[in-house]
Parts: C-alpha cells; structure tokens; sequence
C-alpha cells in the first residue's frame, strides 16, 4: 500500500534540493585522454546548509535521520568479520601447507639417509668382492705359473728314459 503524503510536505516542492544549484562540472576531457593522469578525489559539499559545508560526503558524521546507517554498519561488521574469518583460514591453509612442507622434508631426509647407508653397504661390498678379485687373480697366476713348473717337469721326465745325457730342470718354483 502506498501512503499518501500532506501537501504541505518539504520532500513534495523539490525531490533533488540537494542538487540546489546544479550538477557538478565534469571534466570529459580527462575521462577520454590517452594520457590518463592520477587526479586527487573532489570533495562534495552540501548545499542544503549542514554546519560543515566543506566536510567531504564519504567522511560526513552519520546522521540519526539517515535510514541506511544500521544497514550500513551491520555490512561493515558482516565484511569484518567475513575477513577476520578469511585470513583465519589462509592463515591455516598456510599452516597446513608448511606442515606438508615439513613433513616432506623430514621424508626427503629419511630417504636420503637410508640412500646413503644402502650406498655405503654396497661400497663396502664392492670393495671387498675386488679385492677378493685381486687375491683370486693372483692366485690363478701363482696356480698357471706352478702348472708351467710341473708340466716342465713331466715333459723331462718323459724324455728321460729315450736320453740319459740330457738333464733337465727339475727345481720348483714357489
């Protein structure tokens, strides 16, 4: 239902009385230059005869008279504190993620050590199968070089019984 206002009602003479003298003088020009230029904020005064005509419109004390300024308030307190809430949960996304970055770290650690105790292990391994090697391979050349000795030997005493004057080393070497 639409309520009917008195005649004799200020906001019935001139619905735009705050525009009393016009609309403000805008600067096109700036709007459309290619060389777009920081300009400082103009201040809106009041026409409609407040005790601080030169105070700027963002910065005016809240009337009582003014409708909006529990509404307004209570979207600044809901944007408050949907922002303390949000930089509560960054703040522990932030946590979290330098846990998990932690906790990979001290993995990367673990493995890394495991790593080098298998690569010490295997090492030490290596070293011990080479010199194995080295006491095998010398040994294989003491085994051929007593082979040579009593193959020498078998061959002089085969040739004994056809030659007695031909004598043959029959020393060892050890």
């Amino acid at each position: 239902m639409l309520s009917t206002l008195p005649p004799s009602d200020p906001l019935l003479d001139n619905p735009f009385s705050a525009f009393h003298g016009g609309f403000p003088q805008w600067d096109f020009h700036d709007l459309f230059s290619d060389d777009i230029k920081p300009t400082s904020p103009k201040t809106i005064t009041s026409s409609s005869g407040s005790d601080e005509p030169n105070q700027p419109h963002d910065k005016r004390k809240p009337d009582s008279d003014e409708p909006n300024h529990g509404v307004v308030d209570e979207r600044k307190r809901r944007r408050m504190i949907s922002n303390r809430e949000s930089a509560r949960r960054s703040r522990m996304r932030k946590q979290r993620h330098v846990e998990n970055l932690r906790n990979q770290l001290n993995k990367c650690r673990m493995e890394n050590r495991e790593m080098k105790n298998r690569l010490q292990f295997i090492l030490f391994h290596l070293n011990r199968i080479r010199t194995e090697n080295e006491w095998l391979r010398s040994e294989r050349t003491v085994l051929n070089q007593r082979i040579n000795n009593f193959t020498q030997i078998l061959v002089c005493q085969q040739f004994q019984p056809f030659s007695t004057a031909w004598t043959c080393n029959t020393t060892m070497v050890e």
